[in-house]
């Protein structure tokens, strides 16, 4: 009895104790379903944002009026023209006051020519980046889209290689045509559980404890590895070009760039900004990879369909080159100085002066 009345004690004094420190609150997610099926936060509240045992990188944000990671609310009714930044975790950016993110960065430079929201969520892949570009045409009238391109998001568009609750998929039709299909999320009272604990928060999200249940939401992944040999990644994804692997991420950029053509947007009014391995050294290590693969043929089947594409890399180089300095926390994504770099190249890209319709005239 003695044990157990302790063993409840610690348990208490772990909970209470744990309520004063920066434990990552993590971002309830909304059910995802055919009925209503884009991803989103529940609107309307703030989190933290830590990462690890040790409490790291801490940050304070919001998530808006419509369920996106942005101080700013999000205004359906608003006529002045407005530019839609869509992607992953790089554009949730929960680890980056808002400020400093890319998209803040340019909402600040640009707010008295035209709006820019954010459109992201941690774990998403080119498929779920179509389901959001229509969601900002389509309800707020975005006239030009920016979409953040990372190293996961290619073999991640397609469902043999992984699939999360509320994300859509790329998944082959009955003829073998990648076609996108939905996988839904409906929260469950565990789940619900969790969120109020700040000790079982701290053991779910800042630990990593594999307990599914306990995870802001489930990831099933399917990587190719030789298990005769460590893993190895290359630009955050595992870096072995292996064929198979290769070949269903060529399909899955052909059927997203498909798709994205029947998008209510003119080719000039859309750009892609693209993440690459950020130092000169590593890139050329790193030649022949996964990553340098796909974001190659990404660039070039984006181009031929004269899209913008930004290139991140030559930019980079440049300002590594000159500074010295990391683009980056340790798990990869861009820290502030990161996103200084993204901000700068849209401000100078092309889409900014051949997009009329971001221009209002």
């Amino acid at each position: 009895m003695s044990i157990a009345i302790g063993i409840v004690g610690f348990l208490v004094f772990a909970e209470i104790l744990l309520r004063f420190l920066p434990v990552a609150s993590g971002m309830s997610s909304r059910p995802v379903t055919a009925e209503s099926p884009v991803f989103r936060f529940n609107s309307d509240r703030d989190f933290v944002y830590s990462k690890g045992w040790n409490l790291d990188t801490v940050n304070h944000g919001h998530v808006n009026n419509d369920g996106w990671v942005n101080d700013q609310d999000y205004h359906r009714d608003d006529s002045s023209p407005l530019l839609a930044i869509v992607g992953d975790s790089f554009v949730e950016a929960a680890m980056v006051p808002y400020a400093q993110t890319f998209h803040g960065l340019l909402a600040n430079f640009f707010r008295d020519k035209f709006r820019v929201y954010s459109f992201g969520a941690s774990g998403a892949p080119l498929s779920q980046y179509l389901i959001w570009a229509r969601y900002a045409v389509h309800q707020f009238k975005a006239q030009a889209l920016v979409i953040s391109v990372v190293s996961t998001d290619f073999d991640e568009s397609h469902i043999n290689y992984k699939w999360t609750p509320g994300f859509w998929y790329f998944a082959p039709d009955p003829a073998g045509r990648l076609q996108l299909q939905l996988v839904e999320h409906r929260p469950g009272l565990i789940r619900s559980i969790v969120r109020h604990s700040a000790l079982l928060r701290y053991l779910a999200v800042n630990v990593g404890v594999a307990y599914l249940p306990l995870r802001n939401w489930t990831t099933y992944y399917i990587g190719y590895r030789d298990e005769n040999l460590p893993p190895h990644y290359a630009g955050s994804t595992l870096a072995d070009p292996e064929p198979a692997r290769v070949a269903a991420s060529k399909l899955a950029v052909d059927a997203f760039l498909r798709d994205l053509h029947n998008l209510d947007l003119p080719a000039r009014c859309v750009a892609f900004i693209i993440d690459g391995f950020r130092y000169p050294e590593v890139a050329s290590q790193e030649a022949g990879t996964f990553f340098d693969i796909l974001r190659k043929y990404f660039r070039e089947q984006a181009e031929a369909r004269t899209y913008e594409v930004i290139d991140l890399d030559p930019i980079f180089f440049s300002r590594y080159r000159t500074t010295s300095e990391r683009f980056e926390y340790p798990d990869g994504h861009w820290n502030a100085a990161g996103h200084a770099v993204a901000a700068g190249a849209l401000k100078s890209s092309k889409i900014l002066t051949s997009c009329n319709e971001i221009q209002g005239r």
